[in-house]
C-alpha cells in the first residue's frame, strides 16, 4: 500500500480551489469504473436519464447527489460498483426545442426534410450532453463513463425493435384508430400522463336541437360548442321517462342541418343537467365507446394543427377557439343557444408545448396493457418485489397498474425511434420486423416514432447488454440494486421499466427504488419560469460550492418529502465545512513529523480519548444504519453532531493539553488518536462531502490513492470504554454549568472563582480528581474542592450534574455595585418593551383589523418580554440579599 506523511493545508477554506482539478484526478485514477472482479458482490446504479433538452436543475442535482452517496458509500465497503450514466433523447421535448431555434432562423423542419433535420437534432444533443456532464463534473458524480449509453444509440435502438416486435408478435401491440390526447401545436399524440389538468375558466352551453316530423326539442348542454359540427347522435338514458318515446327519432343538428338520431344508452347520467347529451365519436373519448356499441359514423371536423377542416363547413380554415366564438355567435343569432354559463372546469394541457390537448380521432400503435400490468401487479406478492422506499408509494403504483389503461405508444414526430413497421406502396398489407423488408423500394416505413418512455423503460436492462442474454455486463449488474427517482414519475417511468422487465427478463429492473419529492422555494412552491423562483445548481455551487449543495440536499428532508430550497442552510452547510477545515488544519498543523506508521493505541489513553473513541464508533454505527436504510438526513444529523460539538468543540481542546505539554508518549498516543478519528470522520463524510474530504485525507498521514476506495470505517469493539464515554460527559457537563453560572451573573472566562463540588460518593471524587486538569483548564476556579462533604455557601448559584452538585458563593463571584447597576438598566429596558407593546394590545382598533398573524407576533413578543422582566427583578432580589 501506499504510505503518505501529511502535507500543510491552505489557511481559509475555499471551496473552488479544492474542487478544482479534483474530478480530473479521480478520472486518471479510474476510481468510478466497475471493476467487474468476481471476489466483489455487485452494486449496480442506472442513473435516471436526463433529457438532452437543457442544463440540470436541482431536481436533478438533489436525484443525482443521492446516487452519488450510495455508490461511494458501496464502493468503499469493498463492492464492485457501477453506476452507468446515460441520456435520454426525449422526444417531443428536444424536438420541440430544435423547432423553435429553426424558427428562429425562418425555417422549420418540413424545409429541411427529415434527414437534414435530424442532423440538426443530433448537433443539439452533443451539445446539450457536454453540458450535461460538465454539470454532472461540478457535482463530483462518480460515474462510469466507460459504459455511458444514450436512448438512441445503436445498442437501445435493437433491444427496443426487439421489444416491440416481440410484443407485436404476441398480440400485446396492435394499430387502431380510438381517441387519443393530441396536442396540435407539436401535432402529436400524448400518452395520459403527458397531460397535465389546469383549472380553467370556461363555460356551459345550452342548446336547443330541434326534433325533426314534430315540434318540440332536445336540450343539451357542451363546453366545446365547436364539436358539435361532428355529432353524429343525441343520446338519452333508455330508462328516462322524459325521453323514452322519443328513442329512434332524429333531431335536425343546427347550423349543419344534418339528420341524427336519438339513441338511449346506459352511459347517460338522467339526473346530471337535461338528461340528454350530444355524441360526437371523433372528439371525445366517452362518445366514441357510444359510437362503437351504436355503429355511429365518425365525424372528423378538425386537423392535426387544430384547424376546423371541410367537415366543419363555413368554418374550415378557422382556429378551434376562433371557431367557437363565431360559432357561439350563429347559434345565438338562430336561437338555438339559449344560455351560457360560466363554469370552472379542468382541462388537459401538453405537458411539453402547454397548448390545451385536444381528444382525436386517430390511427395509432398501442400497447394493450391488461396482461402486462397483471404479470407486475403478481412480481409484488413474491419474494423479489420491487421494494419501495417509503413502503406507502407501492400503493401509488399498485393502484395505477390496477386501473391503467392501453398505452398509445406512437408519435407524430422525427427524433426518436422510429416504428418497425412498413406498409406495402400497391397492396397496403402491413409488415411489422426486426429487420427492414428485403425488396424495400415497394415498401414505405411507419412516418411515426415511438414514445420516448418506451424506450425509457427498457433503461436497467437494454444498457447492459439486452437482448444479448450472454452479455457480460447483464449477467453481472442486471437487475440493478436501487434506482432512485422523484414521486413525479412512478407512473411515467417506474411502473413501465418494472412490467418491460418482468416481462422481457422475467426479474425486477431494480431490488430498491428510493423515491423521493421535489425541490420547491423556501415558501413551497413548486419552482417555476413564471414564478421566477428557479435556482440554477451551478449558481449554488458558485456561491458555496459542491460540497455544501450536496450536504442540504441530502440531509435536507426525509424519504418521500419535498424538500425547501433555502439560502440560509445552504450557507449553514458551508459553515460546517469550514469549521472541518480548520479543525482539521488544526491537527495537520500539531501532526509534525508523524507518519501513519507512527500511529500507536498501546499507550495509557485519556478519558477524553476514550470517550471521542466510543463516540466515534457509535458514530460509524449510526451512520451505516441510516445509509443502509436510505435515511440520508438521520445519518447527515449525526456526524454533523459527532463533528462539531465532540470531535471539534471538546476533543480537539482536551487533546491542546497533552499536545502542548511534556509527556511525549501521551503525545503519541493523542496524535494517533486524531488522525485515527479524523481518518475516519472523511470517510464516513465522503459520500456526501466528496472534495473536501478528499483534500483533507491527501494532507493527512493515510494508505492508497484515494479516499474513493479507501475502506469505510467499521465498528471497532476494543475502542468502545461506555464508562470512560460516563466519566466524559460528566465532564462536559460540569464545564457546561460553569460557563452557563458565568454567563447568568455576568462574569468572563478570564475571571478566577470559587467553585465547591459535592461528589455523591468517593468513586466520583476518585474520578473528579484524576481529571482535575481538565476542570482547572476550562473553568479558571481560584479554588476547586471536591469531596462528598461540601456544604452549599448561604448565598451561592447551584448547579446539577449526574454524581455531583456544583456551588458557586455569589461573593466575590461578582460587583455587587456594578451587576446591579447593569440589571437596573436592564429591567428599565424590558420594561420598556412591555409598555409599547402592551400598548399596542389594549389598541382595540388594533386588535380587530390588524391581520392575526400579525396579532399573534405582538402577544408572542409580550409573553417573551414579560419572561425576561421577571428573571432580571429576580436577579436583582437575589443579589440585593447580599448588600
Amino acid at each position: 500500500m501506499e504510505e503518505q506523511k501529511h502535507t500543510s493545508m491552505a489557511p481559509k477554506y475555499h471551496p473552488e480551489e479544492i474542487e478544482k482539478g479534483r474530478y480530473q484526478f479521480w478520472m486518471e485514477g479510474k476510481f468510478f469504473e466497475a471493476e467487474e472482479n468476481d471476489q466483489k458482490e455487485p452494486y449496480t446504479i442506472v442513473i435516471p436519464p436526463p433529457n438532452v433538452t437543457g442544463r440540470l436543475h436541482l431536481g436533478h442535482a438533489w436525484d443525482t447527489t443521492l446516487q452519488d452517496i450510495l455508490t461511494r458509500y458501496k464502493r468503499m465497503q469493498g463492492y464492485d460498483v457501477l453506476w452507468l450514466p446515460g441520456m435520454d433523447h426525449a422526444g417531443i421535448a428536444t424536438q420541440s426545442k430544435v423547432e423553435a431555434k429553426l424558427k428562429e432562423e425562418g425555417k422549420s423542419r418540413y424545409d429541411l426534410g427529415r434527414e437534414k433535420f435530424l442532423e440538426q437534432a443530433w448537433d443539439w444533443k452533443e451539445e446539450y450532453a457536454s453540458f450535461i456532464r460538465s454539470q454532472w463534473e461540478k457535482l463530483g458524480l462518480g460515474l462510469d463513463y466507460s459504459k455511458e449509453r444514450f436512448t438512441l444509440d445503436d445498442g437501445l435502438s435493437n433491444a427496443v425493435k426487439e421489444v416491440f416486435v416481440s410484443l407485436y408478435e404476441q398480440g400485446l401491440i396492435y394499430r387502431g384508430q380510438y381517441i387519443i390526447n393530441w396536442d396540435p401545436s407539436t401535432k402529436t399524440a400524448l400518452s395520459d400522463i403527458e397531460v397535465i389538468y389546469q383549472e380553467v375558466q370556461g363555460a356551459f352551453y345550452h342548446m336547443r336541437y330541434p326534433l325533426k316530423d314534430e315540434d318540440g326539442y332536445i336540450e343539451i348542454a357542451t363546453t366545446r360548442p365547436e364539436t358539435m359540427l361532428g355529432d353524429t347522435a343525441v343520446a338519452v338514458h333508455p330508462e328516462d321517462d322524459r325521453y323514452k318515446h322519443l328513442i329512434g327519432k332524429k333531431v335536425i343538428l343546427p347550423i349543419v342541418g344534418r339528420e341524427i338520431e336519438i339513441i338511449g344508452d346506459d352511459y347517460v347520467d338522467m339526473e346530471f343537467g337535461s338528461g340528454a347529451v350530444k355524441i360526437t365519436p371523433a372528439h371525445d373519448p366517452n362518445d366514441f365507446e357510444i359510437g362503437n356499441r351504436h355503429n355511429l359514423e365518425r365525424v372528423l371536423v378538425m386537423d392535426e394543427g387544430g384547424q376546423m377542416n371541410e367537415n366543419a363547413g363555413k368554418y374550415e380554415g378557422m382556429d378551434r377557439f376562433e371557431c367557437r366564438k363565431q360559432i357561439v355567435n350563429d347559434l345565438q343569432q338562430e336561437g338555438v343557444l339559449f344560455n351560457i354559463e360560466d363554469h370552472m372546469h379542468s382541462v388537459g394541457h401538453s405537458e411539453r408545448s402547454g397548448a390545451v390537448v385536444e381528444p382525436y380521432l386517430s390511427t395509432q400503435w398501442f400497447v394493450k396493457m391488461g396482461p402486462l400490468a397483471e404479470e407486475a401487479v403478481k412480481l409484488q406478492q413474491t419474494e423479489d418485489k420491487v421494494n419501495f422506499v417509503p413502503e406507502r408509494f407501492e400503493q401509488t403504483y399498485l393502484h395505477w397498474m390496477e386501473n391503467i389503461r392501453d398505452w398509445c405508444i406512437s408519435r407524430q414526430l422525427w427524433w426518436g425511434h422510429r416504428i418497425p413497421a412498413w406498409y406495402h406502396k400497391e397492396s397496403g398489407e402491413l409488415y411489422v420486423g426486426r429487420e427492414a423488408p428485403e425488396d424495400l423500394e415497394n415498401w414505405e416505413q411507419d412516418e411515426d416514432v415511438l414514445d420516448t418512455w418506451f424506450s425509457s423503460a427498457l433503461w436497467p436492462f437494454s444498457t447492459m447488454g439486452w437482448p444479448d442474454e450472454s452479455s457480460e455486463d447483464f449477467n453481472r449488474y442486471f437487475p440493478t440494486s436501487t434506482l432512485v427517482t422523484g414521486y413525479d414519475i412512478i407512473f411515467f417511468w417506474v411502473s413501465r421499466m418494472i412490467f418491460q422487465s418482468k416481462h422481457f427478463t422475467d426479474r425486477r429492473p431494480f431490488k430498491d427504488v428510493l423515491i423521493h419529492g421535489l425541490v420547491r422555494d423556501a415558501e413551497g412552491r413548486k419552482m417555476s419560469k413564471s414564478l421566477g423562483n428557479g435556482v440554477d445548481p451551478m449558481d449554488v455551487i458558485e456561491k458555496y460550492g459542491a460540497d455544501s449543495l450536496r450536504y442540504f440536499l441530502s440531509t435536507g428532508s426525509s424519504p418521500g418529502q419535498d424538500l425547501r430550497f433555502h439560502w440560509e442552510k445552504v450557507e449553514s452547510t458551508w459553515n460546517f465545512a469550514n469549521k472541518i477545515w480548520n479543525a482539521s488544519r488544526f491537527v495537520i498543523m500539531n501532526l509534525e513529523d508523524f507518519t501513519y506508521d507512527d500511529i500507536d493505541f498501546s499507550g495509557e489513553k485519556s478519558v477524553a480519548d476514550k470517550w471521542i473513541l466510543t463516540r466515534l464508533n457509535e458514530t460509524i454505527e449510526q451512520v451505516t444504519r441510516n445509509i443502509d436504510k436510505y435515511d440520508f438526513g438521520e445519518a447527515g444529523r449525526y456526524l454533523y453532531n459527532f463533528i462539531w460539538d465532540d470531535f471539534c468543540d471538546w476533543y480537539i481542546e482536551m487533546a491542546k493539553l497533552p499536545l502542548y505539554g511534556d509527556d511525549e508518549k501521551q503525545k503519541i498516543t493523542t496524535k494517533s488518536v486524531l488522525i485515527h478519528t479524523l481518518d475516519a470522520i472523511m470517510k464516513l463524510l465522503h459520500p456526501f462531502m466528496p472534495f473536501i474530504t478528499e483534500e483533507i485525507w491527501q494532507h493527512i498521514p493515510h494508505e492508497g490513492k484515494s479516499i474513493t476506495v479507501a475502506p469505510w470505517p467499521t465498528v471497532n469493539e476494543a475502542h468502545i470504554d461506555q464508562e470512560s464515554a460516563k466519566r466524559m460527559e460528566r465532564l462536559v457537563a460540569m464545564i457546561r454549568a460553569v460557563r452557563n453560572i458565568r454567563s447568568e451573573v455576568n462574569t468572563p472566562m478570564s475571571k478566577e472563582i470559587r467553585i465547591l463540588v459535592k461528589a455523591s460518593d468517593e468513586s466520583i471524587v476518585n474520578e473528579l480528581e484524576d481529571n482535575r486538569h481538565y476542570l482547572e483548564k476550562f473553568c479558571n476556579p481560584e479554588e476547586l474542592q471536591i469531596s462528598t462533604t461540601v456544604q452549599a455557601p448561604e448565598h451561592s448559584k447551584t448547579a446539577v450534574v449526574s454524581g455531583a452538585e456544583l456551588f458557586f458563593p455569589l461573593e466575590g463571584l461578582v460587583n455587587l455595585e456594578e451587576e446591579l447597576s447593569r440589571l437596573h438598566k436592564e429591567l428599565k429596558k424590558w420594561q420598556s418593551e412591555v409598555d409599547l407593546v402592551q400598548k399596542k394590545l389594549s389598541n382595540e382598533k388594533f386588535v380587530q383589523k390588524a391581520p392575526e398573524k400579525l396579532v399573534q407576533q405582538e402577544r408572542e413578543k409580550e409573553k417573551d418580554y414579560l419572561e425576561k422582566r421577571q428573571l432580571v427583578e429576580e436577579r436583582i432580589q437575589e443579589l440585593e440579599k447580599l448588600k
